[in-house]
């Protein structure tokens, strides 16, 4: 696989995630990280990891092959427009949320630039993100491999079509914000049963993390995992019910939904 050098323009909280994990992890020499920020304290994040920092989107350009444009979306078209000719004959990974393959070229219309657009989720920033890869790309092959390694390192990747990422968005990357309200849920079972707070927020955030490495790991249908811990007649059951009879699955389903609808009609 080709040794590209590597540059973000954007080292925000998702950016700065994919740095650290990329480099940690070995997936890429520090020396060959380059980013541009106007923030010190990304500033320092790069220089406690070995990378390099830029003066300027231009120069940014100029020092990577593969870069990644990570900034806010009322920023991108202006990012973009800075780099101006540098970004000829280089590959480009929007992590832009909204921002599909259409908005980048249009704001990209004299530059001859491959392109792939990524949608990640925030617990890229503990290594456990879930990024979706739009299949509607111009990176060659080796580019691919590279983008999928660079991700990989901080999570998992899959290729959807770019028509599924309303899907991909309301799912992986607002999935966080549900989890989290079930876990807090969760947890408040338990403190209502006595539990002191901090124990049950423990308890109740390993719980829903080693229910996801049992399907991720074991490739088990989350059907047979539940079947795992219901027994006939048994205390799991009554809460499954309890939960059926809540409309639980109808509401996680319709919170996918309605994110999906709102995203179709933001872009």
């Amino acid at each position: 696989m080709a040794d590209y050098r590597f540059g973000l323009i954007g080292v925000g909280n998702m950016g700065g995630a994919i740095m650290e994990g990329i480099i940690k992890s070995g997936a890429i020499a520090a020396d060959r990280v380059t980013i541009y920020d106007l923030n010190a304290k990304a500033h320092e994040r790069a220089k406690a990891l070995g990378a390099n920092i830029a003066s300027s989107v231009e120069d940014l350009a100029a020092s990577s092959d593969v870069v990644l444009l990570g900034v806010k979306p009322k920023d991108f078209r202006t990012a973009l427009q800075s780099t101006g000719r540098m970004l000829e004959g280089k590959a480009l990974i929007s992590i832009v949320a909204g921002v599909l393959y259409k908005d980048l070229q249009a704001a990209l219309p004299d530059v001859n630039v491959r392109l792939l657009t990524v949608l990640p989720n925030t617990p890229m920033m503990v290594g456990e993100g879930a990024a979706g890869f739009t299949l509607e790309t111009t990176f060659t092959e080796e580019e691919k491999e590279f983008a999928v390694r660079l991700f990989e390192s901080v999570g998992i990747v899959e290729w959807v079509p770019e028509k599924l990422l309303f899907a991909v968005t309301a799912l992986s990357g607002g999935g966080p914000a549900y989890a989290a309200m079930f876990i807090e849920a969760l947890a408040d079972g338990g403190v209502l049963h006595g539990l002191p707070r901090d124990v049950a927020y423990r308890l109740a955030a390993q719980t829903v993390k080693g229910a996801g490495r049992m399907i991720l790991e074991t490739g088990q249908h989350p059907g047979a995992v539940k079947d795992g811990v219901t027994s006939p007649g048994g205390t799991t059951i009554e809460g499954v019910f309890a939960l059926e009879e809540g409309g639980f699955r109808h509401s996680v389903m319709n919170a996918v939904n309605e994110s999906a609808k709102k995203f179709s009609r933001l872009i």
